[in-house]
């Protein structure tokens, strides 16, 4: 609601624009009436803008503070599973029991995926990468569902999202499957989201895959610390081709798109081609003093936060999932004693606690899903399964707004002023 006005003053020209204020947060000035008034922002990145209103997620970098709906991250991450936090994104509320049944029931029983999708996978290299399959067959799943993708319908954008959280796993598994040259693997209804995953992951003709009850809830948790982080990019991307009216799976398939930049999504996949950059630990000192040198390009990935300025809160609860599975698994990799050692020093070194450079959640999540033997191109994959429920739950939002427009971003226009054509003959 709009508390009081700002004062714009261009020349002679005075511009009263109202002052809004939410539940939590800074401020906003609402500039709408500019572009009315002859002017607009120029915001390269949009740091500065708000680009929609919406209650899902809140962010307080300063302070660490993430909120779903209102509930704090490491709450959730310790005492929700990721479906709860699914339910919860998607409805605005925490599921009772009987919701949570029939919304887990529900999302079990979507996790197959239609026949002919296999199909689409014999398009592709062998050696294609993860991404390059995801972006594809997520988008052509709106070709079974053309019946059912009436956007003004909530009944059918919700069972377009429903669709979505339960079958992203199955096709997350299939791009792994296929680039190792292993049949796919059907979901199982009697599993729980992360053990069916895991399964489909793992498993082999030959031999059941043996599922750990430690890696099955550090995989769930990994799941819930990126199931949504606000308006970056992918996000917004999302939010942008959802303005136009596309179908919820174009949509979904757009968001993928932008977290496979390593700018956004391989921020876990970064963190592990440095550990293997410095290699052993007795090269650990020599990387430190690197990255305390303002001179040297090297920077140590998995520490700090764009957003988060003081500690990311997503990593507590990481950290300890990291340590369950590292001690259950009892690996002998050289990368791991590396990551450990590294965290050791940086959690005990004065220059990281006076730059605030804690690792974060990247930091972690990469080292998890390395000891379970995911390779890194799949890191971003596993990244864009956990966050599809946020991205379908402001998709879902946005066309539940009245009065959305499509997205039309300005430009401060640098080129020629207009001038006269001559023809090539001329």
């Amino acid at each position: 609601m709009a508390d009081n006005k700002a004062t714009l003053t261009v020349g002679d020209k005075v511009i009263e624009l109202p002052v809004l204020t939410g539940t939590a947060g800074h401020p906003v000035i609402d500039v709408r009436s500019l572009g009315a008034n002859g002017y607009f922002t120029f915001d390269p990145g949009f740091m500065a803008t708000g680009s929609c209103e919406s209650d899902i997620t809140y962010i307080d970098g300063a302070k660490g503070i993430l909120l779903h709906r209102g509930y704090p991250i490491d709450e959730l991450a310790r005492d929700a599973d990721y479906l709860e936090v699914c339910y919860m994104l998607l409805h605005g509320e925490a599921p009772s029991a009987d919701e949570y049944a029939k919304f887990k029931q529900t999302i079990t029983h979507h996790t197959l995926v239609h026949d002919q999708v296999n199909n689409f996978f014999r398009g592709f290299r062998r050696d294609a990468h993860p991404m390059a399959m995801l972006c594809g067959t997520v988008g052509a799943m709106s070709s079974f569902y053309h019946d059912d993708l009436n956007i003004s319908d909530e009944d059918q954008r919700l069972r377009s999202a429903y669709r979505l959280v339960a079958k992203m796993p199955t096709l997350v598994a299939m791009c792994y499957k296929y680039n190792i040259g292993q049949p796919f693997v059907y979901p199982r209804n009697d599993l729980s989201y992360s053990e069916n995953f895991l399964n489909m992951m793992f498993s082999v003709p030959a031999e059941q895959y043996k599922i750990s009850p430690a890696v099955a809830r550090a995989v769930d948790r990994i799941f819930t610390l990126h199931a949504d982080h606000e308006q970056n990019a992918s996000t917004s991307t999302v939010r942008l081709a959802g303005s136009s009216g596309a179908n919820p799976y174009a949509c979904i398939a757009a968001g993928v798109a932008s977290l496979w930049g390593p700018a956004h999504g391989g921020a876990n996949e970064a963190c592990l081609n440095m550990l293997q950059e410095i290699g052993s630990v007795d090269r650990i000192p020599e990387f430190i003093e690197r990255a305390k040198d303002k001179n040297d390009p090297f920077r140590l990935m998995g520490f700090g936060h764009r957003v988060y300025k003081n500690f990311d809160p997503r990593a507590t609860v990481m950290r300890e999932s990291c340590h369950e599975v590292l001690a259950e698994l009892n690996i002998d990799d050289p990368l791991l004693e590396v990551a450990m050692e590294l965290e050791k020093i940086a959690l005990n070194d004065e220059y990281f606690a006076e730059k605030k450079l804690f690792p974060n959640v990247d930091f972690y999540s990469g080292i998890i899903l390395k000891a379970i033997g995911i390779p890194t191109n799949m890191f971003t994959c596993i990244f864009a399964l956990a966050r599809t429920v946020g991205w379908i739950s402001h998709w879902h939002e946005m066309l539940s707004q009245p009065g959305q427009k499509i997205g039309r971003p300005r430009q401060l226009y640098t080129g020629h002023a207009q001038r006269p054509f001559n023809k090539i003959d001329k």
